[in-house]
């Protein structure tokens, strides 16, 4: 199920909604790229593992942090809460174009620290490898969509 939800926000659902943006001319693709992958990768991504993290918090703190104690589930909590925060504003960025670049830049740095902890975690279960991967995936996504900003 992870996998699944992953790769529909991570690769069919942003870069579909690239490809209609694109060719009906209404942007340029780095600010489809930006657009799409703020809504999709950073917006409905964290809000559906906030919403996880707060019904479900065991999920989280088992299968990717490997963390078996009870009283992990108070910090995934937390985490979930914060997830919530920062993917509610990239939802809403498709109706505030303006906050996009602000949020590409929140979601490259967590994106980026999340994906480099799960390297230096050495992430050994499928649920924390595809967490690792598509993290940094993200991130470099985003990097690529900030960069082509400044030289746009």
């Amino acid at each position: 199920m992870q996998l699944a939800v992953i790769l529909l926000f991570m690769l069919v659902l942003p870069i579909t909604s690239i490809v209609l943006d694109v060719s009906a001319n209404e942007l340029a693709w780095i600010d489809a790229l930006g657009k799409w992958f703020v809504f999709w990768g950073v917006g409905w991504r964290l809000v559906t593992a906030a919403l996880r993290q707060m019904v479900q918090p065991s999920f989280t703190a088992q299968k990717i942090f490997e963390i078996d104690d009870p009283a992990a589930q108070k910090i995934v909590i937390e985490l979930g809460v914060g997830n919530m925060a920062m993917g509610i504003p990239a939802v809403a960025s498709l109706y505030f174009v303006e906050w996009v670049p602000a949020l590409a830049l929140a979601g490259f740095i967590f994106f980026g620290l999340a994906g480099v902890q799960h390297v230096r975690n050495k992430a050994t279960t499928r649920p924390e490898i595809a967490a690792m991967v598509s993290d940094l995936a993200l991130a470099a996504v985003l990097l690529v969509y900030l960069l082509g900003r400044i030289a746009y």
